[in-house]
């Protein structure tokens, strides 16, 4: 969901410049192999080695297709890839974060994938997220990394504290905080004000930002602005570190977490690597997982997300096969099984879940909650619906504005992102 890539605009827009060239690559001969050009989004430094070496040995056991590997910005992708797609120069296969899939369907730039190669291993893919990679009954990607969120705790501060799980509900946190700071010394907790953080409180609810099937806004629905409420009475008390609406607060807290100042927090498995450099978690036996707590309704949820492996409908046919049999070579057991290995990423399927993979705490913790996770309803708008809340949310917890204010701007806002949708 959050990982970022270290490469300038300037490095990205010449690399783009080269090769967005999609399926009409000026440098395929007819007796030749045909070369398809892949748009990864991933982590350059941690990530990309591990694809880059999975692209040597595609190559090597399919002596007619090469792989031409671009990393692209997360951050730049979206839009990068809306403009050459619009322009017939989209890459043959884009590692698509799952909000982008239906957008991108929607608007006919995606291949649909049942049927063909890319999915023939359909059935091995978790259902959830073989449901987000849809748009309108037809499969638009393939799962290829996936992430939730969990409460990541520190065993050692908690067993101070002389407490022996992870708290099931929001009021046994807030009491778990509260001990932790009168027996560690430390924070108990510290939440996030970031709109797809607090997504967890709604689903505790039993409600999300919108009912896509009733095309309603619920944003500022009695039981949205009782999950707002809950989110926003864990930024005071005791245990609980007041709200931090800077800039850097992801930093702050994931900083705080990683070396042993806080004993809890909120967070996906992309930090996992960096959890072991932090000073608490130099054992990794430390580090507890656990799903979200539960709101009053006794649910307990958090989103899910992560990229597909999606194939570009505009390549030629030659392009395309090429696509889909290298769609299916990276999501295969043993490729995903190398990633997650290499990378501490989760896997999509089950079968990739082996016990080398599963000897990783963190790996084996995040698959014990993603049976919680939730899919995104397939609403191309949904992602944007975010901004809005990223907007208000810090607002509210800072003090600067009425949970019932901010909830009410959001919502005129996210109606003009959907206004077909009723209030």
């Amino acid at each position: 969901m959050r990982r970022g890539i270290a490469a300038t605009a300037l490095v990205a827009s010449l690399a783009l410049a080269a090769t967005a060239c999609g399926g009409s690559d000026s440098g395929d001969k007819a007796s030749g192999p045909v070369t398809i050009t892949w748009w990864d989004t991933s982590n350059a430094t941690n990530e990309a080695p591990t694809y880059k070496a999975l692209i040597k040995q595609f190559e090597a056991a399919n002596k007619d297709i090469k792989v031409k590997y671009v990393n692209v910005p997360f951050d730049q992708a979206q839009n990068k890839f809306d403009t050459a797609a619009g322009s017939k120069g989209a890459p043959d296969v884009l590692r698509s974060e799952v909000g982008w899939t239906p957008a991108f369907a929607k608007k006919s730039y995606l291949l649909p994938l049942d049927g063909t190669e890319a999915l023939k291993d359909q059935s091995k893919f978790q259902p959830s997220l073989i449901k987000q990679a849809q748009y309108e009954g037809k499969t638009y990607g393939v799962p290829f990394v996936t992430d939730t969120l969990a409460l990541v705790y520190n065993k050692a501060l908690f067993k101070k504290a002389g407490i022996t799980e992870a708290p099931k509900t929001w009021d046994e946190l807030k009491a778990d905080a509260a001990k932790i700071d009168s027996k560690a010394k430390v924070y108990g907790y510290w939440g996030s004000t970031q709109s797809y953080y607090a997504q967890t409180f709604l689903y505790g609810e039993g409600t999300d930002t919108v009912d896509a099937g009733a095309k309603k806004i619920t944003v500022n629905s009695a039981p949205a602005k009782k999950a707002y409420g809950t989110w926003l009475s864990l930024f005071k008390g005791q245990g609980l570190h007041k709200a931090d609406t800077t800039a850097d607060a992801y930093a702050h807290i994931q900083d705080a977490f990683v070396n042993g100042k806080v004993a809890s927090i909120i967070q996906g498995p992309w930090e996992i690597t960096n959890f072991y450099k932090g000073s608490a978690f130099k054992d990794k036996s430390n580090l507890g997982i656990a799903t979200v707590p539960a709101g009053s309704t006794g649910k307990a949820g958090a989103p899910t997300g992560g990229h597909n492996l999606s194939v570009y409908a505009g390549s030629d046919s030659a392009h395309q096969k090429a696509a889909l049999k290298f769609v299916n070579f990276m999501t295969s057991a043993k490729s995903q099984t190398e990633i997650a290995l290499k990378n501490s990423t989760l896997p999509t399927r089950d079968d990739a879940y082996t016990a080398e993979v599963k000897a990783d705490p963190g790996i084996a913790g995040y698959q014990t909650v993603l049976p919680a996770a939730q899919p995104r309803p397939a609403l191309p708008e949904y992602s944007s619906l975010w901004g809005p809340l990223d907007t208000e949310l810090p607002k509210i917890a800072d003090g600067k504005e009425s949970l019932d204010k901010g909830l009410s701007n959001a919502e005129l806002a996210i109606a003009k992102l959907v206004p077909d949708f009723s209030k």
